[in-house]
């Protein structure tokens, strides 16, 4: 028994893991210890962007934070438009698309700009503030009640398509394809901006009036009508106006004569207007 005591103790002497250096190899590792170690050496880098986001958000102000709700929805990227939107926007693209390669005249360097003056004239007749003078002028000229209420009629569709047309106009704030400043008698007839077109409501509406109130030869209806369609064209012509800007304003020249059919003013009541416009007007006798 000595002898095997005092063997193994040799061995134990002789083993390379007893030594002091070695002991810890020997020692089972605790679990915690191990994960407090790898921690404390190797932070987790999700939490370091998490801190790192947390700390960047302190710091922005409040205003950032409104922009960033506030955006608007033009910027925005709308990941599934619907069919509808889809559909709006080609026809918009094409109806821009078309009207700047119409825009023939719309400098005088362009390919129909030897023509630009006589398409400008085309388009001067269908201007409200010729026909809304020129509707006075002939109100004054008169002398038969007949002639004086088709002519307070017309004079009351003139400024009803003035005033609809500008304040639409105001409302949608639509330029033109081509970028051109209003002329003198576009500010005074409120005529800015590009939706709807003015001087196409306004031929539609004194063609389609004139052609219900005047006897008027088959040539003549026929020119007529052809002038209101030339003088909305003009416009596409000379670049002020896109093709759907036209368009409704045909239709909307076309609304404005029916309106003025549905409250027709009588004969006694253009003499009342006519007396007060010139300051005859005597109701106490």
């Amino acid at each position: 028994m000595p002898a095997n005591q005092t063997r193994s103790r040799v061995r134990e002497r002789n083993n390379v893991l007893n030594r002091p250096e070695f002991m810890s190899l020997n020692q089972p590792l605790k679990s915690g210890s191990g994960e407090a170690r790898g921690t404390a050496r190797r932070p987790p880098q999700r939490q370091q962007s998490q801190n790192q986001q947390g700390a960047n958000a302190q710091h922005e102000s409040p205003e950032n934070n409104k922009e960033r709700k506030e955006l608007p929805e033009e910027d925005c990227m709308q990941l599934n438009p619907s069919f509808k939107g889809i559909a709006m926007n080609s026809l918009l693209a094409i109806d821009i698309c078309m009207s700047k390669r119409l825009g023939v005249c719309a400098h005088t360097t362009s390919s129909w700009g030897s023509v630009r003056s006589m398409v400008k004239l085309l388009a001067l007749t269908g201007h409200g503030i010729p026909w809304i003078f020129g509707t006075i002028v002939c109100l004054t000229r008169s002398n038969t009640l007949a002639g004086q209420e088709v002519l307070v009629n017309l004079l009351l569709a003139l400024l009803l398509d003035v005033m609809t047309v500008a304040g639409m106009q105001k409302l949608v704030k639509r330029k033109g394809p081509w970028e051109m400043p209003p002329s003198f008698l576009d500010y005074l007839a409120m005529d800015i901006y590009s939706f709807p077109a003015a001087h196409a409501s306004r031929a539609v509406m004194v063609s389609k009036f004139l052609l219900a109130h005047l006897v008027l030869a088959v040539p003549l209806r026929i020119l007529l009508v052809l002038w209101a369609v030339l003088v909305g064209m003009s416009r596409v012509l000379l670049g002020r106006h896109h093709l759907t800007d036209v368009g409704c304003g045909f239709a909307l020249g076309f609304l404005h004569y029916t309106l003025v059919e549905m409250v027709w003013l009588s004969s006694n009541t253009c003499q009342t207007l006519i007396s007060i416009g010139t300051f005859n007007w005597s109701p106490l006798y």
